[in-house]
């Protein structure tokens, strides 16, 4: 029998996927053209991308790298940090990098080798060598591509100032101004809260206080709390008002700005992941973030069937949450 740790990880991450695979269909596309293309309610079901229907991104891709991560350093009593960067090292393997050491299994998945758009900060930062940190930033990259990745993080520990501190700490490996890396502390102490069994606005305060704590938290603290007053407002974000107030997600601060006003307003995960990626900016990250955030409140069976079933790689997500699961409940 699973333990309800496992289920509400496996929801988290295969939300996260089915918003990813919704979203990657029309993620370099503007609303004028998804809406030509599936009428005026924009996509409503999944598109085909990559050849088939359901075909996850580099965002779900890093994901479940990060997870690795954490799972061979709570196994081995090793530095996260550590573990995590030698895990994006591998997944930089599987989109034609240079040979690595071979661990965890997730190398042995062929699937994962395909490229799916992955983020030129991401491997450029990668492919460098170094070793980004917050207090040494590799670049001045602000890009999502951390923010997208940092849900499993939420799992290591109950202490929100721990997950806080390692989630940045592994969005800098790639991306050094801080709204790259502080979206992903807020994404990954969401996560935490709400697997505790706090409510979104809960999650959103403690995230919230946590984040006015650090340098630079400036601009990532106001698009947040613009994303949590449209939610109370109880506004209806539509693709046009998502532009115009938080902007396309491309970069960190948006990203998690567009999946959390998404969540706060959705009236069920389907309706949530919808709002999430219909938009002119990076709907597969925006997607993938809703889902993290709903999947971890309101669970597996609120992901439509349907949606699990067509998913890429849902036994493999499936596998790795239960195997992490069982490590963090320990």
């Amino acid at each position: 029998m699973t333990s309800r740790g496992s289920r509400t990880l496996r929801a988290c991450l295969l939300a996260g996927g089915v918003g990813d695979a919704l979203g990657a269909a029309i993620e370099f596309d503007r609303i004028d053209r998804v809406r030509g293309r599936f009428g005026p309610s924009g996509l409503t079901d999944y598109a085909p991308a990559y050849g088939r229907l359901g075909a996850i991104t580099d965002d779900t891709q890093m994901t479940l790298f990060t997870l690795e991560g954490l799972v061979l350093a709570r196994r081995r009593g090793s530095d996260p940090v550590h573990e995590v960067h030698l895990a994006y090292e591998r997944w930089l393997r599987t989109q034609g990098g240079p040979e690595v050491a071979h661990d965890g299994w997730l190398l042995d998945v062929p699937a994962l080798h395909d490229l799916r758009a992955p983020g030129n900060t991401c491997l450029t930062a990668l492919r460098s060598g170094r070793l980004g940190t917050v207090e040494s930033p590799i670049n001045d990259s602000k890009g999502c591509g951390a923010v997208m990745r940092a849900a499993p993080v939420g799992w290591w520990s109950d202490d929100v100032r721990e997950v806080f501190t390692l989630a940045t700490a592994t969005g800098a490996l790639t991306h050094g101004h801080p709204s790259g890396y502080l979206s992903a502390g807020v994404l990954a102490v969401l996560v935490q809260r709400l697997r505790l069994g706090a409510t979104l606005p809960e999650a959103v305060e403690v995230a919230r206080d946590e984040l006015a704590r650090w340098e630079g938290h400036e601009e990532q603290l106001a698009l947040l709390d613009l994303a949590v007053e449209l939610g109370e407002r109880g506004v209806r974000p539509t693709p046009e008002l998502i532009e115009t107030a938080l902007g396309g997600g491309w970069v960190g601060e948006e990203a998690l700005a567009i999946g959390l006003l998404t969540a706060l307003t959705a009236r069920s995960l389907a309706d949530g992941l919808l709002l999430a990626v219909n938009h002119s900016g990076d709907s597969d990250s925006t997607g993938a973030i809703c889902g993290n955030l709903l999947g971890t409140r309101d669970g597996e069976d609120s992901i439509p069937a349907h949606w699990r079933a067509d998913l890429e790689l849902a036994d493999v997500i499936g596998r790795l949450a239960d195997e992490a699961a069982d490590l963090f409940d320990r």
